[in-house]
């Protein structure tokens, strides 16, 4: 099992040149992937994007792209013939106009920053991209050593916890199995009570006996409720994505507990689904964290 928190970085140096991946993830329902990376490697954002969702199930995950050194770009000068050609042009145009001796030459042109521009010519992003690729594979890998160490707690936190609900549900079973007997003690001593003395007739008691045991009766939640458990437990040592399947058999989990509170009034039974309860609060919040 993974958890949805995780970082990993990977970094390629070669020649003065670099290129970082940093990934980043939070928790959120479902899968959400955003890149910050230099413009010229845009196009291939989707097949990037791609990568990434084959190692990540949801969550919202950040991947920076960073390059350093001159990746494979040269500085030059780079002029602006036309306006040059415009500017001896008019200089050519106002000697001739005011019969103005001289010859017009570099000198005329030399210190106007407009002429001439100090610009970068970056190398084939084509052939950039295979070490972004390359690179972000391995941070994916990093990333992912993470999660599953992150999740290697969780797992063993929350197997504690699910197994502390499987003893509160063979506890349960435990006093259902005998809740028959005790209520119809206590059935019998009640109306013995209010009979004060007179007849009682013992096959209208175990009418009202048996109407209150099926009213009363578990046996139907305490079943589903061990599968459930026993799915739990499977899903946690599992392998595959759990996030979405762990919240929706926690939340029958509860259904099942609640349900055992509300059909059995015996105050043993009480007290263990009230803890169930807070133990179950509990891994639904941790189930936030899981991939």
């Amino acid at each position: 099992m993974r958890s949805m928190t995780g970082y990993g970085h990977a970094e390629w140096k070669r020649d003065g040149r670099s290129v970082t991946v940093d990934i980043r993830s939070v928790n959120q329902r479902f899968l959400e992937v955003r890149f910050n990376m230099p413009r010229e490697y845009m196009p291939w954002e989707n097949e990037l994007r791609a990568t990434v969702q084959e190692h990540v199930a949801r969550g919202k995950v950040d991947v920076a792209v960073g390059t350093g050194g001159n990746n494979g770009s040269q500085l030059a000068i780079e002029a602006n013939v036309e306006l040059a050609r415009a500017y001896v042009d008019g200089w050519r145009q106002l000697q001739k106009a005011l019969k103005l001796p001289g010859t017009i030459d570099i000198g005329l042109l030399q210190g106007r920053s407009e002429l001439v521009r100090i610009v970068e010519r970056r190398g084939d992003p084509g052939e950039e991209i295979a070490v972004v690729r390359e690179t972000l594979q391995r941070a994916l890998r990093n990333f992912t050593k993470d999660r599953e160490r992150e999740g290697q707690a969780l797992t063993k936190d929350m197997l504690a916890r699910i197994r502390h609900l499987i003893r509160l549900q063979q506890q349960i079973s435990k006093i259902a199995a005998n809740l028959k007997d005790k209520v119809a003690a206590k059935l019998r001593q009640r109306v013995t009570a209010l009979l004060d003395g007179r007849e009682l007739k013992e096959e209208r008691l175990y009418q009202e006996v048996a109407f209150i045991a099926e009213r009363s009766d578990v046996t139907e939640e305490i079943v589903r409720l061990a599968s459930h458990l026993e799915a739990l437990e499977k899903l946690l040592r599992g392998t595959d994505p759990a996030g979405k399947r762990l919240d929706f058999l926690l939340q029958e989990v509860h259904r099942e507990f609640n349900t055992i509170a509300s059909k059995s009034a015996d105050l043993d039974v009480t007290k263990r689904t009230v803890e169930a309860r807070g133990e179950i609060e509990k891994l639904r919040e941790q189930a936030q964290n899981v991939e």
